[in-house]
């Protein structure tokens, strides 16, 4: 209260900070539970999609959400269970058996922006997310993507 007897307002909420965040940094900021969120609601939206669910075989889907889960564990500064279990990650090793094209990784991308609103992590993080999986989904891309037919021309001189 102040001298006058007035309540005063405490300001006990601190302002979030506007600084980017690290990579090293998202696990300290949601922890493990943040990370099974997201990859819960990402590999929930797999089975009905056109374009990623052929990538997925049925009987191998927990065991690739498992992976993506410690994946980012490990990346986002967690433990280092992915390493000891798996070793160095080798990505695109990994990946190569995969037809990765454009619109693959346009609709991974898509998939995991929804799982990122869905999940409602702090804007910050989720827009350090964005930044990593779309560089991610970009390095990836392995296959060039066909051209639809009605984008194909004759030349000329045919």
């Amino acid at each position: 209260m102040a001298e006058d007897n007035t309540p005063q307002l405490l300001n006990v909420l601190q302002p979030l900070s506007t600084e980017p965040v690290a990579p090293e940094q998202i696990y300290s900021l949601i922890g493990e539970d943040g990370i099974v969120r997201l990859i819960a609601a990402f590999y929930r939206q797999i089975p009905n999609d056109d374009i990623l669910a052929p990538m997925y075989p049925k009987d191998e889907l927990s065991a690739s959400e498992e992976r993506l889960r410690e994946f980012l564990v490990f990346r986002f500064g967690g433990p280092l269970r992915y390493i000891e279990q798996r070793g160095h990650p080798r990505l695109r090793m990994r990946h190569a058996a995969f037809p990765i094209d454009q619109r693959a990784r346009d609709r991974w991308v898509m998939l995991m922006d929804r799982a990122l609103t869905q999940v409602a992590l702090p804007n910050q993080v989720t827009d350090a997310l964005r930044t990593f999986f779309a560089e991610v989904a970009t390095f990836l891309i392995n296959r060039a993507t066909p051209a639809a037919k009605d984008d194909v021309t004759e030349a000329p001189w045919e």
